[in-house]
């Protein structure tokens, strides 16, 4: 496994395993150098299908990749799942498979619960976490004992420093949460607002009863916007590839 992948600090279960790439290894070159595992931003297909082989060679269980389109679905997945469903979240209770998700500023959270019996992955940007795909997430933990069972851990995203976003999303996360104003500072600009991604998870996730949360504070070391040589980051490229939290079960 490449040195430079996180591997998640959290004290998961026996049996329970969990990382999240970088832009280290991997065969793809210009805006995409390294470990891009995204089939959809233009690189080379058979640079990706490289990179997707190392990653799966690295965990050893085959990765399953969503096509993530901003919503809250979440997709249960077995041995047998393809690549491709539209969802935004992945669950699974069995092994020989890694739910995945694939970032370049957006939030990945991985889950699991108390005693590893099941394990899940959300893709939560902007629209999806004022949505609801991290509570939805957690529903599919409710035969497990629900939120209060759960932990999470949060992957590297767009920092607070650097996610600046319009009136109209300030005011789709206050709609619901009043205290997700918190999670705004005036950007300089008028109607303009830096927005903490990772906070507004936090508040999300504490507000459905889930306390126990780790990985990303909001602080400059988890941001992909200012570590380009370590993230991906398409707010600042552009032109981006992606990276990937993984979760999975003996």
């Amino acid at each position: 496994m490449n040195p430079d992948w996180l591997l998640p600090d959290w004290p998961t279960p026996p049996g329970v395993h969990a990382l999240c790439t970088t832009r280290a290894g991997g065969v793809s070159a210009r805006n995409y150098q390294g470990l891009n595992l995204g089939d959809h931003v233009g690189d080379e297909p058979d640079h990706v299908r490289a990179n997707r082989s190392l990653l799966r060679e690295a965990i050893g269980v085959r990765p399953v990749f969503l096509k993530q389109v901003h919503g809250t679905l979440v997709a249960p997945l077995d041995p047998s799942s393809a690549d491709g469903a539209a969802a935004d979240a992945c669950t699974s209770v069995e092994s020989g498979v890694a739910c995945t998700i694939m970032v370049a500023d957006c939030l990945p959270v991985l889950f699991t619960n108390e005693t590893g019996s099941r394990v899940a992955a959300a893709h939560a940007g902007w629209r999806g976490l004022v949505s609801g795909v991290l509570e939805r997430t957690l529903e599919s933990f409710d035969a497990e004992g629900g939120a209060r069972r759960t932990l999470a851990w949060l992957g590297p995203c767009i920092g607070p420093d650097a996610f600046e976003v319009g009136d109209e999303v300030r005011a789709a996360f206050e709609a619901s949460a009043p205290e997700a104003r918190d999670c705004f500072k005036p950007a300089g600009s008028p109607g303009k607002w830096m927005a903490d991604l990772p906070g507004l998870a936090r508040q999300r996730l504490r507000a459905a009863g889930l306390m126990r949360l780790h990985g990303n504070d909001s602080s400059e070391a988890w941001c992909t916007v200012h570590n380009p040589l370590r993230f991906f980051s398409h707010r600042r490229d552009r032109v981006s590839g992606r990276f990937a939290a993984c979760i999975w079960r003996d």
